[in-house]
């Protein structure tokens, strides 16, 4: 007799914990969105954006660049091995993307 009081008491205490409620969990998601950029000749680059490279990020070189619809540039510049990706404003202010 004794068996079966604690075998339907343990049964009853795992039916219980199932029967738990749980935590809602918050699920978020980002989306960024990318303008198209088109790639422009490196003469193409306003004199205030080459100045902006030339002293923020010296001993670099220019590779690529390129231009979106809002007059904003992305450019991609290398040091050695290593490669940057940066993005400035016609009048040549740094964007953080």
């Amino acid at each position: 007799m004794k068996k079966l009081i604690l075998s339907a008491a343990i049964v009853l205490g795992g039916l219980t914990a199932n029967a738990a409620v749980l935590p809602a969990i918050s699920i978020s998601q980002s989306v960024i969105v990318q303008d198209e950029y088109t790639e422009v000749a490196a003469d193409a680059i306003p004199a205030a954006v080459k100045s902006t490279v030339e002293k923020s990020f010296p001993k670099t070189k220019l590779d690529k660049a390129y231009k979106n619809g809002k007059n904003e540039y992305k450019l991609e510049i290398s040091n050695g091995d290593k490669k940057y990706t940066i993005f400035t404003d016609a009048s040549g202010n740094i964007i953080k993307k």
